[in-house]
């Protein structure tokens, strides 16, 4: 697993996907890790970075797919060319890639780590839920993926006997793990300092509690 690495990064882009931002950074010496792992990246004006998945590793860059939902993502989706901003990592657990029949599943600005781990597992099916068509956009980062949009939930598309990985918000991850126990799944929490020292991302999954930053994010349903 590659060690963490806290670098300056230069902004190489930010193009808007529905209501989200791709952020593309320069890579500098940063590692872009294992699929599902994730980087704390500095928040400009804010006193915590934000917890983001790598989305994409283009040569020479990072990319993360921000969904601006408080001050702090609204903050990192209003870089523009050539600012930079600290980025610390990879942390966490990815996804494990020895699967025979991958399937991927995401739900909302929860797909922002399967196009990474689509390009490892060589672009297997994917199923995307969204809550609106303007949100389904982002579904561009996957192409060929079958998408659901609310009501239709996204787990109704998921055929058996696929080896699931998922990634999305909790409610979607719990009707995943009832239907597939062996699936791995992403869950999401706000993370503080990415190293297990704050206990702020400590959830409750199965009656224990798990820190996502050393544990996670990648969970096995069961």
């Amino acid at each position: 697993m590659s060690s963490p690495r806290r670098e300056l990064l230069r902004v190489a882009g930010a193009e808007p996907i529905g209501p989200y931002t791709l952020l593309r950074l320069g890579r500098g010496g940063v590692d872009p890790g294992a699929p599902g792992q994730f980087f704390m990246l500095e928040a400009p004006g804010r006193l915590l970075p934000r917890a983001l998945s790598l989305c994409l590793a283009p040569a020479g860059e990072l990319a993360f797919l921000v969904d601006p939902v408080g001050p702090g993502t609204a903050s990192l989706c209003a870089l523009g060319r050539h600012d930079a901003i600290h980025v610390f990592g990879p942390l966490g657990h990815g996804f494990r890639l020895d699967v025979e029949r991958p399937l991927l599943v995401g739900g909302g600005v929860g797909i922002a780590p399967l196009p990474y781990l689509a390009e490892a597992l060589r672009f297997p099916p994917a199923v995307l839920g969204f809550r609106s068509e303007r949100h389904a956009e982002a579904a561009a980062l996957l192409p060929g993926a079958e998408i659901a949009i609310e009501p239709t939930l996204v787990t109704e598309l998921i055929p058996p006997g696929r080896d699931v990985l998922a990634c999305g918000p909790e409610p979607m991850l719990q009707a995943v793990a009832d239907m597939c126990p062996g699936a791995q799944l992403a869950w999401e929490a706000p993370m503080a300092c990415g190293y297990g020292a704050c206990y702020g991302c400590a959830v409750e999954i199965g009656g224990e509690l798990k820190r996502l930053c050393v544990e996670g994010p990648v969970l096995l349903a069961a």
